[in-house]
């Protein structure tokens, strides 16, 4: 076990992708442990771990967000959000967060929402007289809603995990996705107060009124999803589907700026992330099974229980714990490995299993902004030109009011779970 832990150190260093890191590991430490058993069952383990009907949901919401991405619903959201907030002063900023906050409801990726809202708003920031690398950081952390706020491709692997109902952890991430979002605006604020940015005429109400009813197909898709899997008529994957059809519709009949020529490239930008992401839980899993067989995730779970016998010191060492494994690997990869050790000390700690599944979800979202692995730190840092230790030095504010907004949903149960309680 010990050459595998090196070789999987040494391959992080050396940036190979995770998918690579777990499959080359699992497969060095079959191979020097001498044992043929588990090398003829790999494959089978490999591909057991794809047989999930939860898991067709992520294809389908990806397939969903690049309809209504190349509908043309990000420029009405945006527009949307300036004539509610552009008149304040560091306007463009709330703009971007409020932005990322609609959008999230639509895409539900971290990193794909930093990609294309890097494009769109830190050229438009920028020339409204904000840093560059003002603005590269606020775009980044207003990302970091995307696998909050339902539909997430991250509550939807816990909840094939860990057992939980999906339906539930989509709930359950309105509120704390809110209250990150509203970290990020108390944030700017305070920023702004310092800063000489520039602000804009109020909007009018009819100005306000037409924006919101140009973006309202594109909030059907959300709405739907929501009441769909509430009201029992279909499942989280199901409703996945129905998102679609209803994408293509907005895109097709209402904006109108989606066209049959666009269709091949939106199926090949979704199938090629859903394949990485498929080679990642499948890598995950057998690296899971690897730890499992060397009975890790039992010391891991041993060690954390003798630490302490009190939930919200357990739960404050979880976070330390969380936050430290996503600044070294993929949220998708540390979830799948995570879940099982953590699953069975919450009935012990009398922890919701829905609540943890936010709290682990956050965590490792927060990981994709923190060095040396953070993948939407990169991202931010290649479309906005902007230098990575620039940029690093430049998110540490919006990390801080992350850790601030974490602490907060970690340690108010009640509030994360209010509207699953209310609305089931």
């Amino acid at each position: 076990m010990t050459v595998a832990l090196i070789i999987f150190i040494i391959l992080l260093l050396l940036q190979v992708p995770i998918s690579f890191v777990l499959g080359i590991t699992t497969i060095l430490y079959i191979i020097v442990s001498d044992n043929m058993g588990l090398l003829a069952t790999a494959p089978q383990r490999l591909y057991s771990s794809l047989e999930n009907y939860g898991l067709l949901a992520i294809p389908l919401f990806m397939l969903a967000g690049e309809l209504m991405n190349s509908g043309g619903i990000t420029s009405r959201l945006i527009s949307f959000s300036k004539t509610l907030v552009g008149h304040f002063r560091g306007g463009l900023a709330y703009v971007n967060v409020i932005s990322n906050m609609l959008l999230a409801s639509i895409i539900g990726s971290a990193t794909a929402q930093i990609a294309m809202m890097s494009r769109i708003m830190v050229p438009s920031m920028e020339k409204e007289g904000y840093s560059r690398e003002f603005s590269a950081s606020t775009t980044a952390a207003a990302g970091l809603l995307g696998p909050i706020i339902p539909p997430s491709m991250l509550f939807i692997i816990y909840g094939v995990s860990s057992g939980a109902s999906i339906g539930t952890m989509f709930l359950a991430g309105i509120m704390p996705g809110i209250i990150l979002g509203l970290s990020f605006i108390v944030l700017i604020a305070l920023t702004g107060m310092k800063q000489k940015w520039a602000t804009h005429e109020r909007a009018s109400f009819l100005e306000i009124f037409n924006s919101f009813v140009k973006v309202i197909p594109a909030l059907l898709v959300p709405g739907v999803i929501i009441i769909g899997i509430l009201s029992g008529v279909f499942t989280p994957t199901e409703s996945a589907a129905i998102a679609c059809i209803i994408a293509l519709i907005v895109g097709f009949f209402f904006y109108r700026e989606l066209k049959i020529k666009d269709l091949p490239t939106i199926m090949i930008n979704t199938a090629m992330t859903t394949a990485t992401i498929t080679l990642l839980i499948a890598m995950a899993n057998l690296f899971g099974w690897m730890l499992s067989f060397e009975k890790i995730p039992q010391a891991i779970a041993n060690w954390m229980v003798s630490l302490s016998e009190n939930p919200l010191v357990f739960l404050l060492i979880v976070n330390l714990f969380l936050l430290l494994v996503g600044m070294f690997m993929d949220g998708i990869a540390a979830l799948i490995i995570l879940v099982p050790i953590f699953a069975p000390l919450l009935i012990n700690y009398g922890i919701d299993p829905i609540h943890f599944g936010v709290i682990i979800c956050i965590n490792l979202t927060i990981g994709l902004l923190t060095p040396p692995v953070g993948a939407g730190l990169y991202i931010a840092s290649s479309l906005a030109d902007v230098k990575l230790e620039t940029l690093t030095r430049a998110i540490w504010p919006f990390l801080v009011a992350s850790f601030a907004a974490l602490l907060i949903i970690t340690y108010w149960p009640s509030m994360v779970m209010w509207i699953p309680t209310v609305l089931q």
